[in-house]
């Protein structure tokens, strides 16, 4: 299909709890275009709402394994939850200490409708919970402590997109 342009943070989907997928095979077009945004390099992961759609499915591609969930929910997080650098394409040129959780456990459909459940440490921990959160309208600004986020938003304001 294609590689989409990604939503920078101030668009109002980015804020907005995305709608549970109902007909799989209408997710079709839109899990080949995050597949295709996600396979750029330097890419963990892209949820739909970052490509403008308003649907709970995102693609991940972490030590050379791409896929995708449709309809994703995290079950479980276990580990110390660590402050780890995360940034995000919708707040391009930011990274911050974040808190998450060692590893990460979520679990979706695929579009033969099979459920299936994909467990992480790292930095696939770190996608799956940063990707959940677009999905229920959370950047990754959201989960940062007082003080760091103090820092991001101050950053935030000096990036040459912000407000552009």
């Amino acid at each position: 299909m294609s590689v989409r342009e990604i939503r920078l943070f101030g668009d109002p989907i980015l804020k907005s709890v995305c709608d549970e997928v109902t007909d799989l095979s209408a997710a079709e077009s839109l899990v080949q275009d995050l597949l295709d945004t996600t396979s750029l390099p330097g890419r963990a992961g892209v949820a739909a709402n970052q490509i403008g759609v308003g649907q709970r499915v995102f693609a991940y591609s972490v030590d050379d394994e791409l896929g995708y969930l449709i309809n994703p929910e995290i079950i479980e997080l276990a580990g110390e939850k660590l402050e780890i650098e995360e940034g995000c394409l919708s707040v391009p040129g930011l990274w911050h200490k974040t808190p998450r959780y060692e590893r990460a456990t979520a679990r979706g459909l695929q579009l033969d409708g099979s459920t299936i459940e994909i467990t992480g440490e790292g930095l696939l921990a770190q996608a799956l919970q940063h990707e959940c959160d677009h999905l229920d309208g959370l950047l990754y600004l959201d989960r940062l402590l007082p003080e760091e986020r103090k820092l991001a938003l101050r950053a935030l304001r000096e990036q040459d997109w912000f407000l552009s």
